[in-house]
């Protein structure tokens, strides 16, 4: 069979999966979701849409019918399903087994420290006895600052245990890292195990949630070469086939610790449809077909602000046509949720500029003019 003629399934209906589809379907690819959400991001663009539960094993099957390889836009997906559909001889990326592993956050960090991957020191929770001083975490299930609780005295302790299910769920206690810093690496692995790194993006979070990307990211050579080291080695360990997302924190003394690894295209990368040649969700495709990368060269400093939602109701995009007008190398993307909520994702726009400094300019004004509210029927 031609590669080009493969059909894709994808695990995930989300924002993330309908970029990936847009450079699958812009390649030639007939895409096949797997969604709860009848009105997910990723319907407008499938060529089939099936709706059932992301832990649903018969709707797994039905998927993997229909298609030649299967991937996913989202780390908390059944692993117990993925694996029945592997020993059945189902093709899937990134590996099963790698995403067992990163879905459990202690056995990630255990799996990196063995590696040698410089992480944060961390122990297992095993009673209230246990916490102390630090970042208290549930090994499974937290995304955007959920599932984290931040200790800073003894005091702290007994509310941190509470917000985190009180003994409920599994927990873990990590050092707290005192970054300068937070970055993060989008890596691109193929079959045959060679490895492409993208620019070095800069993070700036907001309330836990990722708030703006910055790249280049500010950091010295040196720490770029330790960077990309660092990321080439969690591909490794891993063996990762697909893009991978490696967020890092930057200590004042140029010192590498890995936060997290995300088996899939990131929030962080959407730079790289702007920015880059070939941009992460086309790598990712690329890789799991089996095609050669395309550049993952910078064409230009660039930065992405996330757009959230201001307030609850009907989505509502205001401030385009004035951010437009005054900057012609704004690009707004939507994802196509129709109902705002607050601090819910629900687009992001890029700046492309000659400067990292002008492209920043730019962005910050953007986003005084650029909102998405929920607007409330009136009755």
């Amino acid at each position: 069979m031609s590669v080009i003629n493969k059909k894709i399934g994808i695990i995930g209906g989300g924002q993330l999966g309908k970029m990936m589809i847009l450079e699958a379907k812009r390649m030639g690819f007939y895409v096949v979701t797997l969604d709860p959400d009848a009105d997910c991001p990723s319907r407008s663009v499938s060529d089939e849409l099936i709706v059932a539960a992301l832990d649903d094993k018969a709707a797994y099957k039905r998927l993997a019918e229909k298609v030649d390889v299967i991937t996913y836009e989202w780390e908390l997906i059944s692993v117990a399903a993925l694996k029945k559909l592997e020993a059945d001889g189902h093709i899937i990326y990134p590996s099963v087994n790698s995403l067992e592993i990163i879905q459990d956050k202690f056995m990630q960090k255990k799996a990196l420290r063995e590696a040698g991957v410089p992480v944060p020191n961390f122990k297992k929770i095993h009673s209230f006895a246990d916490i102390g001083i630090g970042m208290l975490k549930t090994t499974k299930g937290g995304y955007d600052g959920k599932g984290t609780a931040l200790i800073r005295t003894e005091a702290d302790i007994k509310a941190a245990y509470a917000a985190l299910g009180g003994g409920a769920k599994e927990l873990m206690l990590e050092d707290f890292i005192d970054f300068e810093k937070e970055i993060s690496v989008i890596a691109c692995r193929a079959i045959n195990g060679t490895n492409v790194i993208y620019p070095i993006a800069e993070n700036i979070h907001c309330n836990s949630i990722l708030d703006t990307t910055v790249v280049p990211a500010r950091i010295d050579s040196e720490t770029i070469e330790k960077a990309t080291v660092v990321a080439e080695k969690v591909m490794e360990v891993f063996e990762g086939v697909g893009t991978f997302c490696v967020e890092m924190f930057v200590t004042e003394g140029g010192g590498i610790f890995v936060n997290e690894v995300a088996p899939r295209p990131h929030n962080s990368g959407h730079y790289t449809i702007e920015g880059c040649f070939a941009n992460q969700f086309e790598n990712h495709i690329r890789a799991i077909v089996g095609l050669p990368f395309g550049s993952v060269e910078l064409k230009q400093p660039t930065v992405m602000v996330n757009l959230l939602g201001q307030s609850n109701g009907k989505a509502e995009l205001i401030g385009a046509e004035d951010a437009y007008r005054e900057n012609p190398n704004i690009r707004i993307h939507l994802y196509g949720k129709p109902e705002s909520k607050k601090a819910r994702k629900m687009g992001h726009f890029t700046v492309i500029d000659e400067t990292v400094e002008g492209a920043v300019e730019c962005a910050e004004r953007a986003k005084e003019i650029i909102k998405i509210v929920g607007i409330t029927p009136q009755t």
